[in-house]
């Protein structure tokens, strides 16, 4: 049998996670000497409210190997095989220490592969391995689907603020924004794994009619968009998305994600973001 084993970062609910069969790692929040795993000690609300009273920005750290040692020691116990997929080792030390811990053990059972992407989009790229497990591929097919279909995601969001971003090293190709940001909203994605800048426009309404516009031609006459929202701290603009979208695609209960606190970290809340997978050529 194949395990697949995650992280928070890929915006599913926990209990969704442990219905799945999916293996799941926490993101180290700190708040100056403080430290809290993001799956049981606090989530998105109490991160915003911590946030608020913080004289100082919080920062992360990717789950240590010492966690995933013990998920890697059952499922090779069981005799079944691992398929870890990470968020983009450009933003995240995730699947450097998913490594780390597999090299210690050196089974060919344990295979990590890097989503380049982050939030709705690798929530997809999970729930997709899940059905393609369930449908019997092995290990060679689902990584090879996996990535494949990581390389036809189309993500655009949008921050109030470029300042998370850059404090954290996230910013990427964004750099290029930094201090010229007078009356410009960016459009963001995700290029190669890294945060790049897709447009720049002159206010909200205009960002977010482009990111649907973008969205909506992305999924038209597309079987298996994988189409989500994630947001933090934004839930009426997620809603307004959410409406516009369905009205352009015809696409109902579109899933809607909260980002969890490692994510707000970098991006800020006031996030609101898109994701969804273009047809295959």
């Amino acid at each position: 049998m194949i395990r697949i084993v995650a992280d928070t970062t890929c915006g599913l609910s926990l209990d969704l996670l442990k219905q799945l069969g999916v293996e799941v790692l926490p993101q180290i929040i700190t708040f100056g000497n403080e430290s809290f795993r993001d799956d049981t000690e606090m989530d998105t609300v109490s991160f915003l409210e911590k946030l608020r009273s913080s004289k100082t920005l919080p920062g992360t750290a990717a789950p240590p190997p010492m966690l995933y040692a013990p998920i890697y020691e059952r499922i090779l116990a069981a005799d079944d095989t691992a398929l870890v997929i990470t968020p983009s080792a450009k933003v995240s030390g995730t699947f450097r220490s998913a490594t780390v811990a597999a090299n210690e053990l050196r089974s060919d059972r344990i295979h990590i592969l890097d989503s380049n992407t982050v939030a709705g989009g690798l929530g997809s790229l999970v729930l997709a391995a899940r059905s393609w497990i369930d449908a019997g591929l092995n290990i060679d097919e689902l990584k090879e689907n996996v990535t494949e279909m990581a390389s036809r995601e189309r993500l655009f969001f949008l921050v109030p603020t470029l300042e998370y971003l850059y404090k954290g090293g996230r910013i990427g190709g964004a750099s290029r924004l930094v201090g010229t940001l007078l009356q410009i909203v960016p459009i963001l994605t995700i290029k190669d794994g890294q945060v790049d800048t897709f447009d720049k426009v002159r206010t909200l309404k205009q960002a977010t009619r482009t990111i649907v516009d973008l969205t909506s031609a992305y999924c038209a006459g597309n079987p298996e968009p994988y189409l989500t929202i994630s947001q933090c701290d934004s839930e009426p603009l997620a809603s307004q998305v959410s409406a516009e979208l369905t009205l352009a695609t015809g696409i109902q209960d579109i899933p809607k994600y909260t980002v969890p606190p490692a994510i707000v970290v970098h991006a800020g809340p006031g996030l609101i973001e898109t994701s969804c997978f273009v047809a295959r050529s």
